[in-house]
């Protein structure tokens, strides 16, 4: 039997459940490490994902250092607030770990920059968080892009609906000093993502408006965006909508693709003006951990790299530069 890819989990609140939850049952995992500086976030950690008896609760750590020298993980999740995304990726790439980055990878372009040419130079993987890369539907949309097959892409407009201003309300996700920015930074990330991933393309210009809705941070916002490809995108980010929902439309001077932006569970297709019944979507849909798990067993190429984690911070970069300024933000001129 091959050895098993040790995980330490860094960060036991939110949505690291998920992340318990997924390498617990993976079986070329094993999680070594739950670290916090919240002991009750621990604790609520084991009581929802260890009490089962199945298998037993890792050994649980405050200080994200006696994590490396304690149990030598190989890899490790970063499910932090997202301020602290950049300090604690690099401690974990300099103890010689992979890491999955929860979303977004960093909250500064040229932490992203600097973040990605660490893990170059160390040879160590990065992959970030992100949903849709994982899916079937996502990587077919994909793969149509880059072979042409419904022509040139020209358009992509987008939303994401949200009840995330009550749902924060009173959270560090609310809080600039830890999460860096509003839901465009928070779910509204995975619908950006979702973009810059199948664009594969440098943003080259943005307009944005934000709407902060006496909160501190941006809870509604719209974006006009240009890539360096020529394409253009239009997206709203509403997190003040009781009613949940996504969708996002690639528009082709051969077809058009309608597609979930958020999670990737639905893809519609059209071939010129007919409408595709069963698009030929073959390949199986993973999670995040487990790309993570098959790319440090050299089975897989991250689906999220740091590299698009430079390119959704850049966009990002420029959203607040456009927000805060009101004039359109352009990217600086690249070598």
């Amino acid at each position: 039997m091959s050895k098993k890819v040790r995980i330490a989990l860094i960060g036991c609140g939110g949505y690291a459940g998920a992340h318990a939850r997924r390498l617990k049952n993976h079986p070329d995992a094993h999680l070594v490490a739950l670290c916090d500086v919240s002991e009750a976030s621990i604790q609520r950690m084991i009581e929802r994902h260890f009490s089962d008896g199945e298998v037993e609760p890792p050994p649980v750590f405050s200080d994200m250092d006696e994590v490396f020298t304690g149990v030598k993980p190989d890899g490790v999740v970063i499910a932090t607030p997202h301020t602290m995304h950049f300090e604690h990726g690099m401690a974990a790439l300099e103890a010689g770990c992979h890491i999955l980055m929860e979303k977004p990878m960093v909250t500064r372009a040229a932490d992203a920059h600097t973040l990605a040419a660490k893990a170059r130079e160390l040879d160590r993987i990065v992959v970030v968080g992100y949903n849709t890369p994982c899916t079937p539907e996502f990587l077919y949309l994909r793969e149509l892009i880059r072979h042409g097959e419904l022509g040139r892409l020209e358009l992509v407009h987008g939303y994401l609906s949200q009840n995330w201003r009550t749902g924060t309300r009173g959270l560090w996700r609310q809080d600039p000093a830890l999460s860096g920015g509003g839901q465009a930074y928070d779910s509204g990330a995975h619908l950006l993502n979702s973009l810059c991933w199948s664009v594969e393309s440098p943003v080259s210009e943005v307009y944005a408006m934000l709407d902060n809705m006496d909160t501190p941070v941006d809870i509604n916002s719209t974006m006009t965006i240009r890539f360096a490809n020529g394409v253009m995108a239009a997206i709203t980010i509403g997190g003040n909508c009781p009613s949940n929902g996504s969708h996002m439309a690639y528009l082709f001077d051969g077809g058009r693709v309608e597609i979930d932006g958020w999670s990737g569970q639905w893809i519609n297709l059209w071939r010129g003006g007919e409408r595709v019944k069963y698009p030929p979507i073959t390949a199986p849909a993973q999670t995040p951990d487990d790309n993570f798990i098959d790319a440090i067993l050299g089975r897989a190429e991250p689906r999220a790299t740091a590299e698009n984690g430079i390119i959704q911070c850049e966009l990002m970069d420029m959203v607040y530069q456009s927000a805060r300024t009101g004039e359109p933000a352009r990217a600086p001129a690249r070598v």
